[in-house]
């Protein structure tokens, strides 16, 4: 598998909370008013220190969407999801933006 390559970031950070391996910066938050499966999830302009899984088209409550699973390096847990393509015209906003699930 190869060498784990983590980054820590600086500053108040939210981290993965299996394993405490740091995933955002709080001043990266686009968005607290966001939803997942198990409860509130925030919108982030970038993570770290995670890996994709694979591109699939969900609908989800604001449309359908091109997402990626994301994956904290740490311990493989699911965090979170990333969007790839937002397709109705007011969701572009999320394109290349990341979810992580609150819990």
């Amino acid at each position: 598998m190869g060498r784990l390559f983590v980054v820590s970031l600086e500053g108040k950070v939210y981290s993965c909370k299996h394993c405490r391996t740091h995933l955002a910066l709080c001043e990266d938050v686009v968005s607290k008013s966001f939803h997942s499966r198990h409860g509130k999830a925030y919108l982030f302009s970038k993570v770290s220190n995670i890996s994709l899984g694979e591109k699939e088209d969900r609908l989800m409550m604001t449309g359908l969407h091109t997402v990626a699973d994301i994956f904290c390096v740490g311990c493989g847990s699911i965090v979170g999801w990333k969007y790839e393509t937002a397709h109705e015209k007011n969701q572009k906003y999320k394109e290349g933006k990341s979810v992580l699930e609150r819990s």
